[in-house]
């Protein structure tokens, strides 16, 4: 056995560096235009808040859009194809977005140049035309790229699934699943100043490009096991270690299958179980990302403190540093809960969503504290940013719980769709709030705050009790365990 060890090769784990790298791109490329839009591309194109929520808001639907398929598409084309098109796609929407000023110019009449609209020297209904012009152009990149980052949660389990047994695979997910925060973490350390010393364009053009170099490793790296040259017999023994008994869990499944009882979609719909699920991730899915999208945006028109400074920087990094380190207790909570307390695992983990569920009330102490520092919206934000993603890994085990294997991926997708329809609307109200209050300016106000302030106080009250309320009617839809017979 040690002599094996020792003659194994470790390409697996070199692959899933790879898969690490592609969703920090994946987690970088989503935030360029956050990170860009208050400093940058606002001021040159004329748009307002609601201009930038009406292009997020797509964003956030087209993605839960093209999730339901993006599983489908990385089988049908195999592992290596389907990633490869599915970063491709992703990376050119990406790049795209920096040819949205030059197509601007020759689109709109009267725009002599991108110089001339970086001066500022269009204006009047020229300028009008342009903010309508860029924002459909920048909804088309963004389509585009959320059509490509769909493909990669998807292909990434699928080749963690090729590559390792199962008792490495929760493992390797994680790794890669790391990636997403060091994205989330390494993209105000880096965007906003390429963004400041090269332009607005080479952020996307850069970040995105990323992409196209992970292709090139991606191509000459990876190939099935059994026909990978960098995979030597001991190491294709050690992947395959359980293929006998997945071969026999397979065929039992495909029996139970045979006997089990399917779900049509419309079918889903008449259970309080599955309406359980579409209200937590309506209410909750498009909290995350309006914390996504707009907190760069808030410490700006808040603080005055723009992203290319290290403050700003330092403010977005501690937030999403929050998140990472304390939503890994989303997992570790309800498992105690079963183990050490002997809960059942469904009441066990709607307790620990019920403790998740007060994290983002700290989003209401952000804009009263932040009258004294932007520390405290940055910690407090993170916080309730944090409750998010424990309370979603919960949110997504209850569907396990609730319902047969036949209907589990429909009731997934069932819930995917209402999360991004709640993130749409989230996005559209943040977005038209936000323009409305600036424009209204004192005579708009909200417990002590006025004009666009008091429009982030309200959006901040209502992602503070969302989670409360979605567990509430949860819990009244569902008061105890009752899962659906097949």
């Amino acid at each position: 056995m040690s002599t094996q060890k020792k003659l194994m090769t470790n390409w697996r784990w070199w692959l899933c560096s790879l898969l690490f790298f592609a969703t920090t791109v994946n987690y970088l490329d989503r935030q360029v235009l956050s990170l860009t839009y208050e400093g940058f591309i606002k001021p040159e194109f004329g748009w307002t808040d609601a201009d930038y929520g009406v292009i997020t808001s797509w964003f956030s639907i087209l993605y839960a859009v093209f999730c339901l398929f993006a599983g489908k598409f990385v089988d049908w084309m195999g592992t290596k194809k389907g990633y490869l098109i599915a970063i491709g796609v992703w990376s050119l929407g990406a790049v795209m977005h920096a040819g949205c000023g030059w197509a601007t110019s020759h689109l709109v009449s009267g725009v002599e140049s991108v110089a001339a609209l970086k001066a500022g020297a269009v204006t009047g209904e020229t300028m009008s035309m342009v903010a309508t012009v860029s924002v459909y152009l920048f909804i088309l990149c963004r389509g585009i790229l959320a059509l490509g980052e769909s493909g990669n949660f998807p292909a990434a389990i699928k080749v963690t699934a090729e590559y390792f047994p199962k008792k490495d695979r929760a493992f390797a997910t994680s790794i890669f699943n790391a990636g997403a925060s060091v994205g989330a973490l390494a993209a105000p350390l880096c965007i906003p100043p390429l963004a400041k010393n090269l332009g607005w364009e080479w952020a996307f053009i850069i970040i995105g490009g990323l992409g196209f170099v992970w292709m090139f490793f991606w191509q000459f790296m990876y190939d099935k096991p059994e026909k990978s040259s960098h995979v030597n017999a001991a190491e294709l023994a050690y992947i395959h270690q359980d293929d006998e008994e997945e071969a026999r869990e397979k065929a039992a499944a495909q029996a139970a299958a045979a006997n089990e009882r399917q779900f049509s979609l419309l079918e889903c719909f008449k259970f309080k179980q599955t309406w359980s699920f579409i209200v937590g991730k309506f209410f909750t899915d498009g909290v995350w990302w309006f914390f996504l999208f707009w907190a760069p945006s808030y410490f700006t028109n808040q603080f005055g403190i723009k992203m290319t400074e290290p403050k700003g920087q330092a403010l977005i990094f501690t937030l999403y540093a929050i998140v990472t380190v304390i939503s890994i207790f989303g997992g570790w909570l309800p498992k105690m809960f079963v183990e050490k307390k002997g809960m059942h695992p469904y009441p066990g983990r709607m307790l620990a969503m019920l403790i998740f569920a007060f994290f983002p009330l700290f989003a209401l102490l952000a804009q009263p504290l932040g009258i004294h520092s932007p520390w405290w919206p940055a910690l407090l934000i993170g916080l309730a940013a944090a409750g998010h993603q424990a309370w979603s890994a919960n949110l997504f085990s209850t569907i396990g719980d609730m319902f047969p294997k036949s209907a589990v991926a429909t009731v997934t997708g069932i819930g995917a769709m209402a999360g991004g329809v709640g993130s749409m609307l989230i996005q559209r109200v943040a977005g038209n709030l936000f323009t409305y209050a600036e424009n209204a300016g004192e005579a708009f106000r909200f417990l002590g705050f006025s004009g666009k302030p008091a429009g982030y106080f309200i959006m901040f009250c209502f992602c503070g009790v969302a989670y409360l309320i979605a567990w509430c009617i949860m819990k009244s839809l569902v008061p105890k365990y009752k899962p659906i017979e097949a």
